[in-house]
């Protein structure tokens, strides 16, 4: 039978996920909305804990009044269909191409950085101190569905694979001349840190090289350095 009343304790569950980070880390479960993301998910063979779909709308997953599931969706559109996946952690693999997240505190960054990562071939997202929870709303929507393609996990600098390039505006060497240096077989991990704090002088200190990206302003945000970097480091292999 359709969902008709707003205290359904399925949709409680879908408003808690949403809106609490204690509450996904709790449960181990997020929230994604959307047909596109949706799809995406299916196309990468995640299974949902929980599907709903606005009751007409001939998409697969539990009915739910229309007007009840636009008040559990952050789409300002509202959405026809959304559903509840359990979160997936990896360990971090040893893979061509990594990238470190440390601090950074934008979930939209986050989801950036995923997508980014799935389109030049990064292997993994490690998450460092202080940064988003990647299954947030936020995080999830900016993904674009590289949340269920790139793993993600929780990592120090011992843990990350390969050689560690991190980037730094005040380092007195490119990102480019860098790249040159540790040619085309070795395996690396991008570091970045946030937009205004940087990446902290004892994780620098225990790099193998930091590089800085040429450019005529001061910053890029975090989402924007990681991307112009993957593209650099991805020529290593398909040059």
């Amino acid at each position: 039978m359709p969902i008709t009343s707003p205290h359904n304790d399925k949709l409680k569950t879908v408003r808690k996920l949403r809106q609490r980070r204690r509450e996904r880390d709790r449960l181990g479960m997020f929230v994604a909305e959307g047909e596109d993301l949706l799809a995406a998910a299916d196309a990468a063979g995640w299974e949902p804990v929980e599907r709903f779909a606005a009751t007409g709308s001939g998409l697969p997953g539990t009915e739910v009044e229309p007007e009840l599931l636009a008040q559990v969706t952050e789409l300002a559109s509202g959405t026809r269909t959304l559903a509840i996946y359990r979160e997936r952690w990896s360990a971090v693999p040893l893979d061509r191409l990594c990238v470190y997240l440390h601090g950074v505190h934008d979930p939209g960054n986050i989801g950036t950085v995923l997508r980014s990562a799935d389109a030049f071939g990064a292997g993994c997202v490690a998450l460092g101190k202080g940064s988003a929870d990647p299954f947030s709303p936020k995080a999830v929507r900016a993904s674009m569905g590289a949340i269920f393609t790139v793993p993600v996990a929780h990592a120090g600098l011992a843990q990350l694979p390969g050689t560690t390039v991190a980037l730094d505006a005040r380092a007195e060497r490119t990102l480019a001349q860098v790249v040159e240096d540790i040619g085309q077989r070795a395996d690396v991990t991008l570091l970045v840190g946030a937009e205004r704090e940087g990446l902290p002088d004892e994780l620098l200190s225990g790099v193998d090289h930091v590089a800085r990206i040429p450019i005529a302003t001061e910053s890029l945000n975090a989402a924007m350095a990681a991307t112009v970097a993957l593209y650099e480091l991805s020529k290593r292999t398909n040059s």
